[in-house]
């Protein structure tokens, strides 16, 4: 238990640093969303004056005369009261609501995808170090290195060419348009439908982690108590999968936290290519038209996901190894 309460308080205070980083970043980039907002009013035919630009400034939260300071300690106030703004882009819908649709299909992606490719790489991992220095070792291994270097954005656009726009899969969306399903087998299936090429490029994105998964199996499978048992005639599956494995799944679990940060980077690219209805599309648009507010929602989202995994990850190597549950409970 204490070992869990040391961590949670580690990203109790990670959390407040992302929340000051959340604040500041947008503000640091040129552009003001009021002055956008007040530019394509005037464009459309508006008046814009000084009554108007105080309007537009009350209207949104945006008060360009309070302190930077004071408005962000207005900021943290806000978020834990669960009022993350008003959206400049999808006004007057407010930043939980332009985002909520949009971060359940990511998360959907993100999380099918790092399920698979984790379960991939691991069993992958582990048969190609038990055949170290076979054919099947040198061609996983190198391929999986060179596929993982591909930038995610050039894999996205080539298995875009070759598959969607040869119509074998869909080009875009998260479901088909005006798609009425008889049952929700068939919903299911529609979502795995156009998800499946933009899941496989996140998958591909991570096939490096065959080589991390083959070099721990290959340290474990050099212990004593490895070879004590292949001596003993003890059966490879046991071998493998019950002594070797579970060790060597440690540091893979650490690393696969870690690696959501850039999976989830990537994975906003590729929903951008594949036209797929993401955090990626929403982010774009907040981008271009300095949209505070809905900026920070979609990285304070982000921030929230990732310290979420890198939490699990840590309870999950409390429960896979004995040593760390002893020095929580020792204190250490």
């Amino acid at each position: 238990m204490k070992y869990i309460l040391k961590r949670l308080w580690f990203y109790i205070i990670a959390f407040f640093g992302a929340l000051a980083v959340n604040f500041f970043l947008p503000r640091m980039m040129p552009g003001n969303p009021v002055q956008m907002f007040l530019s394509n009013l005037y464009q459309s035919g508006g008046v814009v004056d000084n009554n108007t630009i105080a309007a537009v400034e009350k209207l949104f939260g945006y008060d360009t005369h309070t302190p930077v300071i004071i408005s962000f300690f207005h900021y943290i106030a806000s978020i834990f009261k669960g009022d993350w703004g008003i959206s400049f882009t999808f006004y007057p819908q407010t930043v939980l609501e332009a985002t909520g649709r949009g971060v359940r299909w990511t998360v959907f992606l993100l999380g099918s995808a790092l399920i698979l490719g984790f379960i991939i790489n691991t069993l992958l991992g582990i048969l190609v170090a038990w055949k170290r220095g076979s054919r099947l070792d040198t061609t996983l291994t190198v391929g999986g290195q060179i596929m993982a270097n591909i930038p995610s954005v050039v894999t996205a656009i080539i298995l875009s060419i070759a598959l969607a726009y040869t119509d074998i899969f869909p080009r875009g969306y998260a479901v088909t348009p005006l798609f009425y399903p008889d049952n929700v087998f068939q919903y299911i299936g529609d979502v795995a439908y156009h998800a499946f090429l933009p899941g496989l490029a996140v998958i591909i994105t991570g096939l490096g982690g065959i080589m991390g998964m083959r070099a721990n199996m290959i340290n474990q499978l050099g212990e004593d108590y490895i070879v004590m048992g292949i001596a003993k005639g003890v059966p490879d599956r046991k071998i493998m999968f019950g002594y070797g494995a579970r060790n060597a799944l440690l540091p893979v679990v650490t690393s696969l936290a870690m690696q959501i940060g850039f999976l989830l980077g990537g994975s906003l690219i590729i929903e951008q290519v594949f036209n797929y209805p993401g955090l990626g599309q929403i982010m774009v648009m907040a981008i271009s038209r300095r949209d505070y507010p809905l900026m920070q929602g979609i990285l304070l989202m982000t921030t929230i996901v990732m310290l979420t995994a890198n939490f699990i990850a840590d309870i999950s190597i409390m429960i896979l190894d004995p040593r760390t549950r002893r020095q929580g409970v020792n204190g250490n």
